[in-house]
């Protein structure tokens, strides 16, 4: 990505917490701000989950995002600096994020569709484990997976629920998903798989009056579902800015290392 020029318009938009709010209105009045809609750069103060939310916002718009931690963890967010911001952004490495689309029909046969940057998770519903059928390019890979849930995860998401189901910290340039079990029971020793972007997974709901499932795509919800697919969408292309030195590729690959 070429350097931003100088001056930036920016917006700046805030989560709900108390340092949010009040970093927000010191750097709007210091650096000026325009609508979200007519900045160049919108510049987003709170945590990670306050960043999905702003790139959920942007999906149409495809405006670059640059996140300051006024949060907890902050992964996807720079370091809060009120200095030389506009330099800083216009220095800034970008990192190019697509969502995943997916389909679900529910047990009604309704459809629903919805964009996860993160992650699609299938999660059982009741006490009963789910039981799924792991489909992938329309070819059967896993018959039955008897577990708690699955999800695949985009690179930006591997280090979210992905890593917490111990799934692989995937490079932001990977051009893989992870197809990741939540709590197998069987096949016990089956621990996911990397497949290609270009790849559809399909899980199939084996059972599903007396396993129910729900489908989840970042913060949308499919109650019931019978059948979900979920394909990277390469139309849709989000740019997240880190500070020089600091870059998305860099986090992650410190993470895999860290103790």
């Amino acid at each position: 990505m070429s350097p931003l020029p100088l001056p930036l318009s920016l917006a700046f938009v805030a989560s709900d917490r108390p340092e949010a709010l009040e970093a927000r209105a010191r750097l709007a009045a210091r650096y000026g701000e325009v609508a979200e809609a007519e900045a160049q750069v919108v510049v987003a103060l709170g945590g990670d989950g306050f960043m999905l939310e702003v790139l959920h916002r942007n999906l149409v718009t495809r405006r670059p995002i640059y996140g300051m931690n006024r949060g907890s963890v902050g992964f996807l967010m720079n370091d809060y600096h009120e200095d030389r911001l506009a330099e800083r952004i216009g220095a800034a490495e970008q990192a190019v994020i697509h969502p995943l689309s997916m389909s679900a029909v529910d047990a009604d046969g309704r459809s629903h569709q919805a964009l996860a940057i993160n992650d699609v998770s299938l999660l059982r519903s009741t006490r009963q484990a789910a039981k799924l059928r792991v489909l992938i390019d329309g070819r059967p890979r896993l018959d039955e997976l008897i577990c708690d849930g699955a999800l695949v995860s985009t690179p930006a998401g591997s280090t979210a629920y992905n890593l917490s189901a111990h799934g692989p910290i995937i490079p932001i340039d990977g051009q893989v998903l992870a197809v990741t079990p939540i709590s197998a029971f069987r096949p016990r020793r089956w621990r996911g798989a990397l497949i290609s972007h270009k790849a559809r997974v399909t899980f199939e709901i084996l059972e599903p009056d007396k396993r129910p499932v729900s489908a989840v795509a970042d913060n949308v919800e499919v109650r019931n579902v019978a059948l979900v697919d979920v394909v990277e969408d390469r139309a849709i292309a989000l740019a997240v800015l880190f500070d020089e030195g600091r870059s998305l590729e860099e986090r992650m690959l410190a993470e895999q290392f860290s103790a």
